[in-house]
């Protein structure tokens, strides 16, 4: 008898953490469902589905030899979001496979909690609750002589994709002069975006406040080091919300302990951080455990976006919600998987 399979293998996360009940009901009505959720699921039991598996959810390895013993498979649903090395992307865009992740869930509350730390930073609200509980708060202008404006201060993005154009979207209230650097846009779709195109210097001298949301690629590993930082404006802000492994960690640290700019980072170079890690008790830096994209609404924006496109894509109709891979892009990427939700 004939099957259709939808393996889950959607570690780290779990099909409750991202599925609504409701969602979870559609999942089913696709096929027969394996789930494997409280570790990988082994490589037997995955080798002995693929033969009538129409659809993987997660993270599983997808080389050219598992492909070949895959003849019904229509698309792989990376829920972890990020594109690893771990399928041949060029097979399966020559086989119609489509790799697909909705990501861009995350977009809107990392944006949003780009924008409170950007304005933390800015105004000095974490450091004037903190020397107010250690008995040496100023009050009036003494209480603000190293903080400064948000509104209209001139601000750089670091890699415009779904977080960067969020981010965009959400401070537009506040009358910024906006640079934009990502070397794999055209310059056409930042100008739309009312944006100035421009070089990563520029972005770094002339920004007061600097977001990062670039990913990690084999050609920007480290690429913001000492001799960035030092070219930033004294007092400035940097904020680390995409990957950590795109900064050099330790120059970072530096550059807000000896006071040239002050830092906010959500992303770690290992993760959950070490106890005495140096990070911890660094001055200049504030500190959030890679939390702000995990808002319960957005895990469920995961699954009900990647159950949509699935539906679609079982009626033999493109995905519309989710981002595709493509094998240009996704040879260049070195995420690796995340180890908290």
């Amino acid at each position: 008898m004939s099957r259709n399979i939808i393996l889950v293998d959607p570690l780290p996360r779990t099909v409750d953490l991202i599925m609504e009940p409701s969602v979870k009901a559609r999942l089913h009505q696709l096929g027969e469902v394996v789930i494997s959720e409280d570790r990988q699921m082994g490589a037997e039991q995955v080798d002995e589905l693929l033969p009538d598996t129409v659809l993987i959810f997660g993270q599983t390895d997808m080389p050219k030899e598992r492909l070949d013993r895959a003849p019904k498979l229509k698309a792989i649903i990376n829920v972890e979001s990020n594109f690893m090395p771990n399928i041949d992307y060029q097979a399966c865009v020559e086989r119609g496979i489509w790799v697909i992740t909705p990501a861009s869930a995350f977009a809107s509350p990392v944006a949003e909690s780009s924008l409170a730390m950007a304005l933390d930073l800015a105004r000095g609200i974490t450091k004037a609750d903190r020397d107010f509980r250690q008995g040496v708060e100023e009050y009036g202008l003494a209480g603000n002589a190293d903080t400064f404006r948000f509104a209209g201060a001139s601000v750089g993005i670091i890699g415009f994709g779904d977080l960067g154009r969020q981010l965009r979207e959400l401070i537009r209230p506040f009358r910024n002069h906006v640079r934009v650097f990502d070397p794999w846009l055209p310059n056409e779709i930042i100008e739309r975006a009312d944006c100035v195109p421009a070089g990563m210097d520029e972005v770094l001298s002339e920004s007061q406040v600097v977001f990062v949301f670039a990913s990690v690629t084999s050609e920007n590993e480290g690429f913001i080091g000492a001799r960035e930082f030092a070219m930033m404006k004294p007092g400035s802000a940097f904020l680390l919300m995409s990957r950590a492994a795109v900064v050099d960690f330790p120059a970072m640290i530096e550059a807000a302990a000896s006071g040239h700019i002050r830092v906010a980072t959500d992303v770690f170079p290992d993760e959950p951080v070490a106890t005495d890690d140096p990070v911890r008790s660094a001055p200049g830096i504030l500190l959030s455990a890679h939390r702000t994209g995990g808002t319960r609404d957005a895990l469920y924006a995961l699954g009900s976006m990647a159950v949509a496109d699935a539906e679609l894509i079982m009626k033999g109709l493109p995905p519309q919600l989710c981002r595709r891979a493509d094998p240009a892009t996704a040879a260049r990427l070195k995420s690796k998987p995340v180890s908290v939700t």
